[in-house]
């Protein structure tokens, strides 16, 4: 059962980083279209910064998640550092998961609320009429992604904690 997890860890952030690669280069070469377009051959494009739009916000996420998979999200390390036993340092990981995972909890509401209310009352964009829940699921995949890794840092905390030694 480890293994199997183990290997979801690693597509998944793979997948993750892949994705992160192809909203960037989305947003690079839209964004470079877009003023080539419009300052050099004079074309008012639409709908392009909408593609850029959603693009980006598929590139922020992909980046809050990849940040959460690393355990870098919002680290401020001083009090870590400050511990001197691996007991108080897994004590000390194991609280800001649960609090990581507590936050997102709301997160996670909060974006199936979102979500939920773009799918019953659907919107699109002006130019190019795509969905407005096309940009919010990412933000739904950030809050689930990001809580399923708060669990997992909370629980390698807790086994650190049972087996006395540093991981």
């Amino acid at each position: 059962m480890l293994r199997f997890f183990s290997n979801l860890d690693h597509f998944s952030n793979r997948a993750l980083k892949a994705l992160a690669v192809v909203s960037s280069i989305a947003v690079v070469v839209l964004m470079l279209f877009l003023v080539v377009a419009r300052y050099i051959l004079g074309w008012s494009v639409v709908g392009v910064m909408e593609l850029v739009i959603i693009a980006g916000m598929w590139l922020y996420m992909s980046g809050a998640m990849i940040a959460s998979h690393q355990n870098e999200h919002l680290v401020v390390d001083f009090l870590y550092q400050q511990l001197q036993s691996d007991r108080a340092r897994a004590i000390h990981q194991m609280l800001i998961g649960l609090g990581t995972a507590v936050i997102c909890i709301f997160f996670m509401v909060w974006s199936w609320k979102m979500l939920a209310w773009g799918m019953k009352r659907p919107q699109t964009t002006p130019g190019l009429s795509i969905p407005l829940w096309l940009p919010q699921a990412s933000i739904m995949l950030a809050s689930v992604t990001c809580f399923a890794y708060a669990v997992r840092d909370t629980l390698r905390s807790i086994s650190q904690l049972k087996s006395g030694k540093d991981s």
